[in-house]
């Protein structure tokens, strides 16, 4: 564990009880009480997650929109100043880099968030593909970055704040937000399938701010919230995890994500291999299945159908929303209508399971 990197929370999490485990090479808390209780929390009230293992970019100068057309798939076009968009950064080959969110500050001011694991291995990707002259800086030591998820996530913040969040729209963010005396950025951003924020603050300020969103949290029963409820909520809205519905070897048609690429756009990279994908039709596709039979299904674990292969799990386990065990499975298009079985091995045991439309859990985004 003393190899690991800590959060500014590390401390924190240890003296509230976390139980901290190895992530994406950070030492993080899976849990404090119960995934279940967590989990349960966010869905009917709030959750509190410390998310700063997360990697964060800037990119600024005069040819940063033309760098980041050419290097996502989505349309940076879209964006106003203060607002954020979801897309993925793919290989020639279509296979996927990662998925980001990107912010706009500015015309040529963008910040950019990453999956932890990928930080190193995304910072490098652009500055190998930085021909505009654009200036590429990793500020993610700079950042703690806080998510408070749920339904009374907004009431909640707002008894902290005098910025006005019900004027926050969905994936808009607000620099210099003061919350309980710290200086922040906020975000109505999350991965969990609720209304919710993402907040980041300087390192410095995130234990104080930790401690007071969850006093004025202790009335409306806010939790603090570890990786294992993180996981199993993301799981039931369908929200993909890369290195499981994504990687190099998955593309984005593969994901079922093609509403993210922007093929009206100007040239990116990728374009050609995913627009072929689109145009013969995938051989993959993604898909959600409920199991039949007792068994937890987990990452990897293989497919089949009429004893034959067909693919393998991306993620998978108990929802504790539709008290059932379910997952993500990437198999033949020609297997993966809803209502087909399929079977799940197990342990070395066939289990029969069901396809089922996803995603799971209906998102409750609150979008006006």
């Amino acid at each position: 564990m003393n190899t690991l990197q800590k959060t500014p929370l590390y401390e924190t999490h240890r003296r509230s009880g976390g139980k901290i485990v190895e992530f994406a090479g950070w030492a993080l808390p899976v849990q404090y009480n119960s995934i279940l209780e967590e989990h349960e929390a966010v869905r009917s009230r709030a959750g509190l997650f410390d998310v700063s293992h997360m990697g964060k970019v800037t990119v600024r100068g005069k040819g940063a929109f033309d760098f980041l057309q050419r290097i996502t798939t989505g349309d940076i076009g879209v964006l106003v100043d203060g607002q954020a968009i979801y897309c993925l950064m793919c290989y020639p080959d279509g296979g996927v880099v990662d998925d980001i969110l990107v912010y706009r500050f500015g015309p040529g001011d963008f910040f950019l968030v990453f999956n932890a694991a990928n930080t190193e291995k995304d910072y490098n990707w652009l500055k190998q593909n930085n021909t505009d002259g654009v200036d590429i800086v990793n500020v993610s030591e700079k950042f703690a970055q806080l998510a408070l998820q749920g339904p009374l996530a907004e009431k909640i913040l707002q008894a902290l704040t005098d910025t006005d969040l019900q004027g926050l729209r969905f994936f808009r963010m607000q620099c210099d937000v003061k919350i309980a005396g710290a200086k922040c950025m906020v975000s109505r951003t999350g991965y969990t399938g609720e209304d919710g924020f993402e907040i980041y603050t300087s390192p410095d300020s995130a234990p104080a701010l930790w401690d007071a969103i969850l006093e004025a949290g202790k009335p409306y029963g806010v939790v603090p919230a570890g990786l294992g409820a993180r996981d199993s909520l993301r799981l039931e809205a369908c929200l993909p995890l890369y290195g499981h519905e994504l990687s190099p070897d998955i593309t984005p048609v593969e994901a079922g994500l093609g509403k993210f690429l922007r093929f009206e756009k100007q040239d990116f990279i990728g374009r050609a291999a995913l627009a072929a994908c689109l145009s013969k039709g995938a051989a993959r596709k993604m898909v959600g299945f409920e199991m039949e039979e007792r068994g937890v299904p987990r990452a990897n674990y293989p497919v089949e159908s009429g004893g034959k292969e067909i693919g393998f799990v991306t993620s998978g386990g108990y929802s504790p929303t539709l008290k059932k065990n379910i997952g993500l499975a990437l198999i033949e298009t020609a297997c993966a209508g809803q209502g087909d079985k399929i079977d799940v091995v197990i342990r070395g045991k066939r289990l029969k399971a069901v396809i089922v439309p996803i995603p799971f859990y209906k998102k409750h985004y609150k979008k006006k």
